[in-house]
Parts: structure tokens; sequence; C-alpha cells
């Protein structure tokens, strides 16, 4: 018998990433950030969530994609870090999934370093590739606007 995981799923750029759902506090819709002089680029700003002041991070910079276009606004997924929640700006919510591990392989040597260092590995499944994306490693803030 396989085990199963229960996955949030996004969208960005391009790609369909997910992140265990034990690892997310929640989604929100776009949030009104407070700017944050001399952060690194990846540093979107500040949001307030009732009350707790949250870091924001633009995880398009932070996996080295393009920008956003204009008008386009990001949502929020909020998750828990050992250091206390962190946003992640995507640019669209999908579904919490529940994915068989037996369709979970290692990231192949053809993906991009910075990649490679963000996400866990993939998920086929039928029509996609699923990115199992390392939280613990995408929250962490380096000058560069690259993971560290």
């Amino acid at each position: 018998m396989s085990d199963n995981r229960q996955l949030c799923t996004f969208y960005l750029h391009d790609l369909f990433f997910g992140v265990d759902v034990v690892e997310v506090q929640e989604v929100i819709r776009a949030q009104k950030t407070t700017r944050v002089p001399l952060a690194a680029p990846a540093v979107n700003g500040l949001i307030n969530l009732r009350g707790q002041i949250v870091t924001a991070l633009d995880l398009r910079i932070q996996l080295g994609l393009p920008p956003r276009a204009d008008g386009e606004v990001p949502m929020n997924v909020v998750v828990r870090t050992p250091e206390g929640p962190v946003s992640l700006l995507v640019d669209r919510i999908g579904d919490v999934i529940e994915i068989s591990e037996d369709l979970f392989a290692p990231l192949p040597e053809t993906v991009d370093e910075r990649m490679r260092e963000v996400v866990d590995g993939v998920y086929k499944i039928k029509d996609r590739l699923l990115l199992a994306l390392k939280t613990d490693v995408v929250t962490q803030i380096s000058d560069t606007g690259a993971a560290a």
C-alpha cells in the first residue's frame, strides 16, 4: 500500500507547484504590502495578517522567473516556518490534492540549478508535472533575491 500526501497547489508563471498542507497556515487574496527599505529584492514587503506582521516574498523573483505583467495581482500562500509565518506571492491558487508518493520522482538533471535548490522533486500527474517546493529553503532570503 502506498502513502499519500496532501498538497496545496498553486501556479507561478507557467509552472505548477505544491507544498505540503501541514506547512500552509492559510491562503488569502492580495493584501496591501508595506515596502521595506533596503530589503532583499525578493521581499515584496510586509503584510498585516490580523495583527501579525508577515514578510511577503515574491516567488517569481526568488525563483528567477520573469516579473508579473502590470495589473496582475498575486495571491498569498502563508506558510509556517520556524521564524514565523511567511507569505509566498503566487500567480494563482490551485486545489488541495491528495497524491500518491509512488508518483514522486527526483528532478531531472536538466533543471536549472536555482530551481533544483528549492524543489524537492516532481509528481507526474495526468497532464503535467507538479513541483514539490521546499518551503524551508525558499523562505530563506539572500541579498541577491535567490533562495539562500
